[in-house]
């Protein structure tokens, strides 16, 4: 759940680029990503991205050209922006072994997860920006430090980020 928190926090931080409109939309391209798959499985298939997602990044650089920051930036968290970017930063050996894990994870066939992995790659990529400082702010990518989990508490999970995301949009009605 702390992933979500530092979501929470970027969205009220007037420094950072978070909106609930950049959170319902990225949600949105998960959503339409897979559809026909139920919630346990797409939460599921983000949980076992989690890992190799964290790896790749981790070894971008921080920042300067090519720097994770700017990566980042190119990176909308909806619709098919960015997916050419996405092959530069994932190598197609990177991409099937993850749509394997993934397979593995969720029983999924591995080439319907080879399908979804970009829409869900960028929605992931697009989350992370949401901690971005915005342009002119000296503000950090909480959200970003908190998925690459600095502290190593080992809190932090995608699918536990999408669920919790899609109650806070959708929350449940009051009888």
């Amino acid at each position: 759940m702390g992933l979500f928190f530092d979501v929470l926090s970027a969205i009220n931080n007037p420094n950072q680029q978070g909106s609930v409109d950049q959170l319902s939309s990225i949600v949105n391209t998960i959503n339409q990503t897979t559809s026909g798959v139920d919630s346990a499985t797409t939460q599921t298939a983000l949980s076992a991205l989690t890992g190799g997602l964290r790896s790749m990044l981790k070894q971008q650089p921080k920042t300067g050209p090519g720097g994770l920051e700017s990566m980042l930036s190119q990176f909308t968290g909806s619709g098919s922006s960015g997916l050419g970017m996405l092959s530069s930063v994932l190598s197609p050996q990177m991409q099937q072994q993850l749509a394997q894990t993934v397979a593995q994870k969720t029983g999924l066939s591995a080439n319907m997860v080879q399908s979804m992995l970009p829409g869900l790659i960028t929605a992931a990529l697009g989350f992370l920006k949401m901690g971005s400082g915005k342009p002119g702010s000296t503000a950090s990518n909480t959200v970003l430090s908190s998925f690459l989990d600095g502290n190593r508490d080992g809190d932090v999970d995608l699918g536990d980020a999408f669920k919790f995301a899609t109650r806070f949009l959708n929350p449940p009605a009051r009888l």
